[in-house]
């Protein structure tokens, strides 16, 4: 058996939207968006004996998503699998059917999270099963070098496993990459393998690891490596850390104060002390990002909500849904063959293809079905004669339009240019805005002090 679990599976779900992409009258009117979408991907979904020890036995992800709860009236809690059924990823069939239905539905490729401890690796056998399998699908790793902590965000307290960057570490990390970076199926940009590191300024220096690491490479016969370092905070353009480009990651930057929900659900765990996040104002931010003068790749996420990691202080992006995303992706696509043209690496990150712990996923689950699928391969389709989907600009006035009538379908008595302008203004928090946010998350007991003294100003 290589599943846990396989739910009944319901004829259609909630809300099914997309298109039928074997219409073939759309030939006429209609060209194919040529923007490469990556995955991020997950593999903890299979057990390991670290896990076991720390969480306790047979510990896979699947064992935080079975325990989320709902914190309030209509909180979409758990998330509970459809298609794919509670998957283990130490077989490499669940990975070939993910495989399968993300080439379907229009997925470049997956984004395989990379663990690796100045030698120790954890997590590893989803990625060597797939290595050594004929799956069909375009691939690359994103080194998540964060520590291990008991919080779940990499944070220095109640650490479990330790990133030291020892003396040898650069070089023995670069080495056993070498057999993902030689095969066929490794996303490559002009020959050069791409890398995703996730917290570039973990480590100690960056540009002297990354130079180490392209020499390397060199010498086993790529040209270069191509590195993408996350969007963090910390970073203001790729040649600070000294990669080639910035990964746009959602929810990072788009969470400060001005995507508050303008009403945020009444809780009813008495022991919340988490945060709402409007996905409708974080769309309005990411479309009104004025374009950096360095390669950023742009991203996106269907949903976000980590209740099942993070019971009491969670953050929960509130009305998303399918549509929004579709129209979300639709922007991204646009910038992207604006700014990229039909360059190797016109790509879109999408965090992420199976974070279930984290509400992140676009497998099916039993509420929306396939929708976010549908939404995503949907997107790929563009009308030659529509304005609207021909430039950035136009692109994100159709996004601010939708966006309003959003808001005006759960606020009908609001004025919609009211709506439009303020949604105009939107734009990703400031740096300092960002740290802040940081330390307060870090802290929830400032965080709610801080919490209800800013109600007690704005009473």
């Amino acid at each position: 058996m290589n599943r846990l679990f396989e739910p009944e599976r319901s004829e259609s779900a909630a809300n099914p939207v997309g298109r039928d992409v074997s219409d073939s009258s759309r030939a006429l009117t209609e060209s194919t968006d040529t923007s490469k979408l990556i995955a991020f991907y997950l593999p903890q979904f299979h057990r390991v004996k670290e896990n076991s020890a720390w969480w306790g036995p047979g510990f896979t992800e699947w064992t935080n998503v079975a325990r989320g709860r709902p914190n309030f009236d209509g909180h979409y809690q758990p998330h509970i699998p459809r298609e794919l059924g509670f998957y283990d990823l130490s077989y490499v069939e669940p990975i070939a059917e993910q495989a399968a239905l993300a080439r379907k539905y229009g997925i470049h490729g997956f984004c395989f999270y990379h663990y690796w401890f100045s030698g120790r690796r954890i997590l590893e056998r989803p990625a060597e099963n797939f290595l050594k399998s004929d799956i069909d699908i375009k691939f690359c790793l994103c080194w998540a070098n964060e520590n291990w902590t008991r919080t779940w965000d990499g944070d220095a307290r109640s650490v479990l496993l330790e990133q030291k960057y020892a003396e040898g570490d650069d070089e023995a990390f670069i080495a056993s990459l070498i057999d993902y970076f030689k095969d066929d199926r490794y996303i490559k940009i002009d020959g050069k393998p791409l890398l995703v590191v996730y917290h570039a300024k973990e480590i100690p220096n960056p540009k002297k690891s990354f130079a180490a690491w392209r020499e390397f490479a060199k010498r086993q016969g790529f040209p270069d490596l191509h590195i993408a370092a996350v969007d963090f905070y910390d970073i203001s353009a790729p040649e600070v850390c000294g990669a080639d480009a910035l990964v746009e990651f959602p929810p990072h930057k788009f969470i400060g104060s001005e995507s508050r929900p303008d009403r945020s659900p009444v809780t009813t765990n008495p022991e919340f002390s988490g945060r709402f996040v409007d996905y409708r104002k974080m769309v309005a931010q990411s479309v009104n990002r004025p374009v950096p003068a360095f390669r950023l790749y742009r991203g996106i996420i269907p949903s976000w909500d980590n209740t099942a990691r993070r019971q009491n202080t969670a953050t929960t992006i509130i009305n998303s849904n399918p549509s929004l995303y579709g129209r979300w992706l639709r922007y991204l696509r646009a910038y992207t063959r604006t700014e990229f043209d039909t360059g190797e690496d016109n790509f879109i990150f999408i965090n992420a293809w199976n974070e279930w712990g984290e509400g992140c996923h676009l497998e099916p689950d039993q509420k929306w079905g396939l929708s976010y699928l549908e939404e995503t391969r949907g997107s790929s389709f563009y009308k030659r004669d529509d304005a609207a989907e021909q430039s950035i600009e136009a692109a994100r006035s159709s996004a601010i339009d939708t966006l309003t009538h959003a808001f005006l379908d759960s606020d009908p008595a609001t004025d919609a240019r009211t709506i439009a302008e303020k949604l105009s203004d939107y734009r990703p928090p400031s740096q300092f805005t960002r740290k802040l946010s940081g330390i307060l998350v870090r802290w929830p007991w400032l965080h709610r002090t801080v919490k209800t003294i800013f109600q007690k100003i704005n009473a």
